[in-house]
């Protein structure tokens, strides 16, 4: 089990997730066909400058993501508790939201490849999660009401789509998480620790989640945390996008 978007070096042949898999309708491939031709390497953006998909990634919906043929699946989740503490008593940390390290030295999401053998995303999804942060159900588990979106990337040696969950727990639930990821399987091997995000901007105007933002994120991590953020309202419209912004100017 390979953490964060996939990379090619993550999968294992014929164990993966692909056309076969799932039922095709009639005319997908013609239809899959001409979408890559229209979409691939296409930039989304909203009239307001926000990014909605990285190069080469769109969206998909979880229903159509099954008619596509030749992708393999994977499956990510972002965990968050509400966090009532201050950073040296004074700044709110608002919420803890978990990442983690990747053996590239990248950042990303819990999760994996899906399995033929799994008997859904979500299924697979808790298996991938178990491995790697090494909790049982009875902690974590997510749900197919946690789902978030779906983007499907060509851009890569081999097709993908990356499905996204969100799932809220308690502040104790997520501390166990965190001391139970240092006894998980791959620990130390293919995650490296998890993180949590910085929700704050120091009075610099970079430290905090800006400066969080200029680390190399695997696929589109990156974006998929913004856009929980917003969807989620983790932060206001206003301090996302000055956070965005100076990380770029930074």
């Amino acid at each position: 089990a390979v953490r964060g978007a996939p990379l090619i070096g993550d999968a294992v042949a014929g164990r993966l997730l692909g056309a076969a898999d799932w039922p095709l309708e009639p005319g997908a491939r013609r239809r899959e066909a001409a979408d890559e031709r229209t979409n691939a390497g296409r930039r989304r953006r909203r009239g307001d400058g926000r990014t909605m998909a990285e190069p080469g990634y769109r969206a998909v919906s979880r229903h159509d993501s099954r008619s596509l043929a030749g992708y393999k699946h994977a499956g990510h989740a972002m965990l968050y508790a509400a966090e009532p503490g201050k950073l040296f008593g004074k700044i709110p940390l608002r919420f803890a939201v978990l990442m983690q390290m990747r053996f590239d030295g990248k950042i990303g999401f819990p999760g994996g490849f899906m399995d033929p053998r799994d008997g859904s995303l979500e299924e697979g999804l808790n298996r991938e999660l178990c491995e790697e942060l090494g909790c049982d159900s009875k902690v974590v588990r997510i749900l197919e009401a946690d789902y978030a979106s779906s983007h499907a990337t060509e851009a890569l040696p081999q097709k993908v789509v990356a499905h996204f969950y969100t799932k809220r727990i308690s502040l104790e639930e997520l501390r166990k998480v965190e001391a139970c990821s240092m006894q998980a399987k791959d620990h130390g091997r293919e995650v490296l620790g998890v993180i949590r995000v910085p929700l704050y901007t120091l009075r610099d105007g970079f430290g905090g989640l800006p400066a969080f933002l200029t680390n190399t994120f695997i696929g589109n991590a990156k974006e998929q945390l913004v856009e929980a953020l917003r969807k989620l309202r983790l932060l206001n419209e206003a301090e996302l996008r000055a956070a965005v912004t100076a990380s770029r100017v930074g």
